[in-house]
């Protein structure tokens, strides 16, 4: 099986290598910026989709999945900060609150495309400021959607989380491995 994973996040590789060390990485260029959607579920399985198949469309008969990871705070959909004061703005809102994590995974060997969205709940305890500005010093706020890395630092604050915390890392590996099954 020839298998490619349209995405640079190392957590992603570090989760598909849970099922098979036998895949190869490349970058989808699919273009985000103007695509819409109804709700953040939604835009997260377009953004998917087009980054699966802008690589699909390059590696004909290949195993192709794409994935994209938003936070959700009441519809506002949280992707990655912009910059410092960004990543403050997303962590003053999640802190004492509850919010949803969105992973949209879409697999497709050139021919069929599938693809679903997981979704968990995630509450915080309250952060004080203090650990925010320490937390932003750092440089893992700056490539996960809403400025914040469960795996890591973030896990002090965690209270509660309702449903697969893989699906919060950016890959829910049960449900992508059941779909990639169907292609293999």
């Amino acid at each position: 099986m020839a298998l490619i994973l349209a995405s640079g996040s190392p957590r992603r590789r570090e989760l598909l290598s849970l099922y098979t060390t036998d895949f190869t990485v490349q970058v989808s260029d699919f273009e985000e910026n103007g695509v819409e959607a109804a709700t953040p579920a939604q835009l997260v399985e377009k953004l998917a989709q087009g980054k699966c198949l802008a690589v699909a469309a390059q590696h004909p008969g290949q195993v192709v999945i794409g994935c994209d990871t938003v936070v959700d705070v009441e519809g506002e959909v949280f992707g990655k900060p912009r910059d410092p004061a960004d990543a403050r703005r997303m962590l003053r809102a999640l802190s004492g609150s509850t919010h949803q994590v969105h992973t949209g995974v879409c697999v497709s060997d050139g021919t069929r495309t599938e693809s679903f969205v997981d979704s968990c709940r995630v509450t915080f305890f309250p952060i004080s400021e203090e650990e925010i500005t320490r937390y932003i010093a750092t440089r893992e706020p700056y490539d996960k959607a809403g400025a914040y890395g469960i795996q890591g630092r973030a896990a002090l604050w965690v209270d509660r989380i309702e449903g697969d915390y893989y699906t919060i890392m950016g890959l829910p590996v049960s449900r992508t491995v059941q779909l990639v099954e169907r292609f293999v």
